[in-house]
């Protein structure tokens, strides 16, 4: 947490959708002075939108450089890029670009847990919360998931610890962030199609360690570790047994899997309610986070034993003729899909028969055939947008099909399953060839599911 910033700032509040207007909504609320901007020429709602921030300038399509340089600081939407020309030149001019997460820094009085990473940061988000009200402490979820982070300051003075999840996207207008405990819980290509390469997303990730006083390192991913040496309080969390007492792991006693940290034994693996080796993980790194802030585990247990996982991230769906079919909607990077297969092919007696597909991001889908392979993977049924492209990096490895839609993927697989098998949508694309977001996608395929019985 860094000082309030002066509230003589001018801010420009780019883009006006959930995120922007929490942004207008807080600055309101502070008596900040601001103006408000779309990169739309036509934005849908813009009279309500003008009804509810009356005092406030709005621009609709990006201003020039002469206009953005009237302002102290840019609250930029993370759906917007800051890597453009015309953002570089106005910083160049001494503009500031910001955003709401860098906004949230310096006005929340309260410890904030910050999580990132490619995959499972919003079930490890939500596990942390839930385990922390479990102990009596009152901590809220919010940032890339659910609530906007700024509307969370409404209720400070009734919430103990803010637990937040923040994409790449929003850290990169993130300059100080300064969190009581960070962490990235693993890094594999994502949004390529936004970025220069795996080193340029890489880099928006480490911004999360700013001044942070106490880091959480997933000791099975390198690239989780900060990219400075610097001298910070840290905890490791790995799928093997714990290196020291501080750190976290998966002990074998007696033929049974534990959770640990150090020799001391805390959770059975077979207990937890999210399936697969990736959610052991998800469970470790939530136990290394909130005892980095000294709370005790011992009183999350039952929360823990309680937890079902988030919907659309490797979700049971349906059991039919023996059948199990999962909903991992979610999964929008190659690196989720892996996870997703690794998980269950380790749990699942007979075969997977995988769909995937959507609009791939520019990603390399060589990596899913190694590991389909290695996890019993029958096929992978291919559909929408980039489902030629998923086809030409794995087909001389395993066995794919192209199919235009998600229902005609399904019907293949559902003729081809026999008892015992998986049949796992985790299609490791983006949704929006087809779809209005991953949670359209999940919940049609689960109609789709329903629809079998």
């Amino acid at each position: 947490m860094t000082l309030v910033a002066s509230t003589k700032k001018h801010y420009l509040i780019i883009g006006l959708g959930l995120t922007g207007l929490s942004c207008a909504r807080f600055c309101q609320k502070k008596h900040l002075n601001f103006s408000l901007c779309d990169t739309r020429t036509e934005l849908p709602g813009v009279e309500s939108i003008r009804a509810e921030f009356p005092t406030a300038e709005l621009f609709l399509g990006l201003p020039d450089l002469d206009v953005l340089t009237q302002y102290d600081e840019l609250l930029v939407s993370p759906g917007i890029s800051i890597n453009t020309q015309q953002f570089r030149d106005a910083e160049q001019a001494g503009v500031t670009l910001s955003g709401d997460i860098q906004l949230f820094s310096e006005y929340a009085k309260k410890p904030i847990i910050a999580i990132t990473g490619s995959n499972g940061k919003s079930t490890v988000t939500t596990l942390a919360a839930d385990l922390l009200n479990a102990t009596g402490r009152r901590a809220v979820a919010g940032g890339n998931i659910g609530t906007p982070a700024l509307d969370l300051l409404a209720d400070e003075e009734n919430i103990d610890i803010y637990v937040l999840e923040l994409s790449s996207f929003q850290l990169e207008t993130t300059r100080d962030l300064g969190v009581d405990v960070a962490t990235i819980l693993n890094i594999s290509p994502d949004h390529m199609d936004r970025y220069d390469g795996m080193a340029d997303y890489e880099r928006a990730k480490q911004q999360i360690f700013q001044q942070a006083k106490h880091i959480v390192v997933n000791s099975d991913d390198d690239h989780t570790r900060p990219a400075l040496n610097a001298l910070i309080r840290t905890t490791n969390f790995s799928l093997s047994a714990p290196v020291s007492d501080a750190d976290f792991g998966v002990i074998v006693k007696d033929g049974s899997e534990w959770l640990a940290k150090g020799e001391t034994l805390l959770f059975p693996v077979a207990s937890l309610k999210i399936r697969g080796a990736h959610n052991a993980a998800n469970a470790l790194a939530a136990f290394a986070l909130i005892d980095a802030l000294g709370v005790p585990l011992t009183d999350t247990y039952q929360a823990l034993a309680s937890f079902t996982g988030l919907a659309h991230r490797c979700q049971w769906v349906a059991s039919i003729k023996d059948v199990d079919y999962f909903n991992d909607s979610k999964g929008t990077n190659v690196g989720s899909t892996l996870a997703a297969i690794t998980g269950l092919g380790a749990q699942c007696a007979g075969r997977i028969w995988l769909i995937a597909g959507g609009e791939g991001k520019g990603q390399d889908f060589s990596e899913l055939a190694e590991s389909c392979n290695e996890s019993g993977v029958a096929e992978v049924l291919t559909f929408g947008a980039d489902r030629d492209a998923i086809k030409k990096d794995i087909e001389n490895e395993i066995a794919v099909s192209c199919w235009n839609t998600i229902d005609e993927a399904i019907a293949s697989a559902k003729a081809k399953a026999t008892a015992g098998d998986v049949v796992l949508f985790s299609p490791a694309c983006a949704s929006f060839d087809q779809f209005r977001n991953y949670v359209h996608r999940g919940e049609y395929f689960c109609q789709c599911v329903e629809g079998l019985k």
